[in-house]
């Protein structure tokens, strides 16, 4: 051995599993009972720095809050408030009167929306990143080491390569090493590799393979994982970054976040709107000084502000935020927790889910289907932890249903499994179910028990243990030894009977033992026939192997079980030894069953373009039967295993992709792969996971689904939704929501661009016409954009959804806003809405000298248009049913906007206060009888198309 106080660099990335521990020990340079010293410590640590996650800086508040200015559309509306502000400075130093005395109120309006609508983005975005500090949270307990001979406590970022850890039960891991010691060793990974149950570890001076993958390098230990039972010594192989948590780490942080699609659609419609106004208010000026001469260049300007403002939808932001909360309020209501604001909309998109397994496509329930005695072939039914269900008997080719009485040999089994068993079924009277504790792999054998009628609460305190031969990885059985009950105490009716049936001598003690079959049958030396034991012959075990693997081929987990009499309990020496000779009992097969809601869930994604894909680290024949019994695996559908993946190359992985539906024995980090390939086939990727390896493939997918139940916090913190019941009939409901959030969406912006445009060619008409000034003002379109187009969009982003959002394909994430029809209707509608305003706007302005108000035209513009919104509302529900068709109840809050905003639109109009700030004119009765009656026109066009789109149909 080295002196371990002369400092060997270590080489960076070794495959220390591969390595004996000695080898591993003099690579480190460090010695197993003493140490390091405190100045190779100090060496080490100016070489690999502190032992924590260190990330990239991202952007500060600041600079996401000044972000939110560069915006396109808000940055035309910061120019038009400075041009408005000039303009009104220019009125004041001419003397002029501005805006009835009150000046740069335009100017002060458009810059609060500007404030307004920045400080919403930046609330949206200033959410900080905490996957990675989450990961921090793991890594920063303090560890016992050994340090020049003395045993000290550190904190654990002080560690280097080379140091010696000690561990006991409750230790956190907080660096990657190999064992030089293991006594009993249990270790939880479940974070790291997504596998539930604890992982035995053991030391090695042999090394592993270089392909053994990371869950099951028993000689090793890793950050972030957790000691559940024995004890340890540990030399620290890695530490910070380059751990197995620091890599997850450096994935995560290459993870660059993409836009979501609505996202990206808003920037396309910010790019039109603006261009388009741009290039409209450059025609207008330029016609204007052409008709009209430099003289009219100032009311030219104003014009082309209120085109600006016009074109703008400033309400818009604010619109989607609200309906996309409201669809997160209604996912909750579904079990789906939205982290992330715009991920409500891209849910509507997704066409591939690619969803684990365990406890997502089945309950985690261990359900046992088919018990195998010799001669007898029984299908047990039930769903869960219910202890009711049929019980049909298969032998002989026959299916007939049964209840007894039961073979000895299955009386003995169901014993067994109630005795043999550490865990405990119990029903819960609160929450109205059965609910195990403890394994439930051994919850389901005392199901299976109960659906016999063997108890365990009466049961078990007859049958005293007296003795156990603990599971362990090599065995992979469990034994106990019980006390036999006198004669007449025992709770089994015929115990003496059953037990002479079998041959087995009665005394006071019998040994129950349960396992693998494979290794249990070399254990056993006599099998039950029809009414008696004879000895287990070649001939048996084959048929007993054979029967084992047809249960295996079918996605059972197989469990053998035997048992044997007793004169007295062995001798620690002879316990293991008292385990052979046993009678083979039988065999039973269970599954982790299929959630019952998943098969209708699978149905109704398939039916939306859904595929569904699952991905476990289970064996490929149980993933295949689940994945078959749900509808998942599909004729010409192809599995891949992890074995298979690691060997493929990505752009192999891609090509083969779309044509598998079960990958098994996946470890997370080959879901990442599966991500990248999906995508690089415009595949729109929805990934569930709940482990910290998970994580960085929850952040590459286009929606990561956390589990809200199982999950890491690592895992929650990088998804962008949480499923509440780690049920994926709920990943579907939300994919539905999402639609219905994205239909909803469309239909309030062609409500508000429809009339956006109307707004814009009736400002450009006016001086184009002749008309003496603009009809409406900066103020007034702001009102109309936030008030009269926000509150009716708002509640048509109530609107349930159509009753066939789930039978359709989903539409393309790069699909533009404006796409099948949308921008044809906004065009449309906006010629229609102007037309009617400006034919008003000609008749108003020349009578309005007449009625002794030149300036009540304005007003009635103003409300004509304010009005024609409101019957436009009640119209574009829907796209084919007209209104008379359509049940007014099911969406009560668009009659509640209409009224409020004619009611506040009539205000503007009749009281003082309001009318003097935005600039209106008291109207006559017979004026707004007129303004009514132009805006009515509006609601009848929309349901004309309506009928016209039937006739050509």
């Amino acid at each position: 051995m080295s002196d371990p106080d002369v400092f060997v660099s270590p080489v960076k990335a070794e495959a220390w599993y591969s390595y004996g521990i000695d080898k591993t020990l003099h690579r480190l340079t460090t010695a197993p009972h003493r140490g390091l010293a405190e100045k190779t410590v100090m060496e080490r640590r100016r070489t690999y720095g502190l032992n924590e996650i260190t990330t990239i800086a991202g952007r500060n508040n600041w600079q996401i809050l000044l972000d939110q200015f560069t915006n396109v559309m808000l940055l035309m509306l910061i120019g038009v408030a400075i041009i408005s502000g000039a303009l009104d400075l220019i009125s004041l130093r001419l003397g002029e009167e501005t805006m009835e005395g009150f000046p740069f109120k335009d100017t002060i309006a458009i810059f609060a929306i500007v404030i307004l609508n920045g400080l919403l983005g930046y609330f949206q975005e200033s959410r900080a990143e905490k996957a990675l500090a989450a990961l921090k949270k793991m890594a920063s307990p303090k560890v016992q080491v050994l340090r020049d001979g003395d045993r000290q406590e550190i904190k654990a970022a002080s560690l280097v390569p080379g140091d010696i850890i000690l561990l006991e039960a409750g230790s956190q891991l907080c660096a990657d090493g190999q064992l030089i010691e293991a006594a009993n060793l249990l270790i939880r990974e479940s974070a790291l590799t997504g596998e539930a149950q604890p992982v035995e570890k053991n030391a090695s001076n042999t090394g592993l393979p270089l392909d053994t993958p990371l869950g099951d390098r028993q000689n090793m230990v890793f950050s972030g994982t957790e000691v559940v039972q024995g004890r340890g010594k540990v030399v620290v192989t890695n530490t910070g970054m380059a751990t197995e948590l620091g890599k997850i780490a450096q994935m995560l942080q290459a993870v660059a976040p993409e836009p979501t699609p609505l996202q990206k659609r808003m920037e396309n419609l910010a790019g039109v709107l603006v261009s388009g106004s741009l290039l409209l208010v450059t025609l207008v000026i330029i016609l204007g000084v052409w008709q009209s001469g430099w003289g009219e260049l100032r009311q030219l300007v104003e014009t082309s502000l209120s085109m600006a403002v016009a074109v703008v939808p400033e309400g818009l932001p604010a619109v989607i935020t609200v309906t996309l909360a409201l669809g997160t309020q209604r996912m909750i209501k579904r079990h789906a927790l939205i982290r992330k604001l715009p991920a409500v909309e891209t849910l509507g998109s997704v066409n591939v889910i690619c969803s684990d397994k365990t406890g997502t496509l089945t309950q985690n329930k261990m359900v046992v289907r088919e018990v195998l005695t010799n001669g007898d072939r029984l299908s047990i039914g039930g769903e869960g932890y219910q202890p009711q269900g049929n019980i049909i008997h298969l032998s002989d080719g026959e299916q007939r249903a049964t209840s007894g009485p039961w073979p000895p040999a299955l009386q003995l089994l169901c014993l067994n499994a109630i005795l043999c068993n550490d865990s405990e079924l119990n029903y819960n009277p609160g929450e109205m179910e059965w609910q195990v504790i403890g394994d439930p792999t051994e919850g389901a054998l005392l199901v299976l028990a109960k659906k016999f009628g063997f108890d365990q609460a009466q049961l078990r305190p007859s049958f005293m243990r007296r003795g156990e031969f603990p599971f362990s990885s090599e065995r992979k059985r469990m034994g106990v030894i019980v006390e036999v009950p006198a004669e007449g105490e025992s709770p089994l009716a015929n115990l003496l009977g059953i037990l002479e049936n079998l041959a087995l001598t009665p005394g006071p003690y019998l040994i129950f033992s349960k396992g693998s079959p494979e290794l249990l049958l070399p254990h056993c030396g006599q099998i039950h026939t029809a009414d008696h034991c004879v000895p287990l012959n070649f001939q048996h075990q084959e048929q007993i192997l054979s029967d084992n693997n047809l249960m295996a081929s079918r996605g059972l987990r197989v469990l053998g079980f035997a048992c044997k009499s007793l004169a007295q309990i062995p001798s620690t020496p002879d316990l293991i030894a008292a385990e052979d000779n046993l009678v083979w009992l039988g065999m039973v097969g269970m599954l982790d069953a299929p959630r019952p809601e998943v098969r209708l869930a699978v149905e109704k994604s398939l039916a939306a373009g859904i595929r569904t894909v699952m991905i476990t680290g289970d064996h490929p024949l149980t993933a295949l039967a689940i994945a078959k019994d749900l509808g998942i695996n599909q004729a010409g559908d192809r599995f891949l295993t992890g074995q298979t993946l690691e060997q493929l190359q990505q752009s192999d992985l891609e090509a083969q992709v779309e044509e598998v539906s079960v990958f098994a024995r996946v470890s997370p980090e080959h879901k990442l792969r599966i991500v990248k390939a999906f995508q690089a086939r415009n595949r729109f990727v929805a990934m569930t996971g709940d482990g910290v390896n998970d994580a960085p493939a929850l952040k590459q997918a286009d929606i990561g689904i956390a589990m809200g139940i199982t999950g890491t916090d690592v895992s929650k913190e990088a998804s962008d939704m949480v499923l509440l019941d780690d049920n994926f009939a709920t990943i579907v409901a939300a994919a539905e929501e999402g639609r219905v959030v994205y239909n909803n969406i469309r239909s309030f912006i062609k409500y508000i661009l429809g009339s956006n445009v109307g707004e814009v060619i009736t400002i450009a008409s006016a001086p184009l016409l002749g008309l003496s000034a603009v009809p409406l003002t900066p103020l007034q379109i702001l009102w109309m954009n936030l008030v009269t187009d926000g509150l009716p969009a708002l509640a048509l982003a109530m609107e349930p959804g159509e009753p066939n959002i789930m039978k359709r394909r989903p539409f393309s994430p790069q699909e533009s806003i404006f796409s099948r029809g949308l921008g044809a209707y906004i065009i449309r509608i906006g010629l229609v809405f102007a037309v009617v305003t400006i034919t008003l706007m000609v008749w108003a302005y020349h009578s309005a000298d007449l009625a002794g108000a030149p300036d009540s035209w304005k007003t009635m513009v103003f409300t004509t248009l304010c009005i024609a919104q409101m019957g436009h509302a009640i119209a574009v529900r829907s796209n084919h049913r007209l209104t008379i068709e359509m049940n007014p109840l099911t969406n009560p809050y668009l009659w509640g906007a209409v009224i409020v905003t004619t009611i506040l639109q009539l205000c503007l109009v009749y009281f003082e206060p309001l009318r003097n700030f935005f600039g209106t004119d008291w109207l006559s009765p017979q004026q707004l009888l007129v303004c009514f009656g132009f805006s009515s026109l509006m609601f009848v066009w929309v349901e004309l198309e309506k009928l016209l789109a039937r006739f050509i149909k």
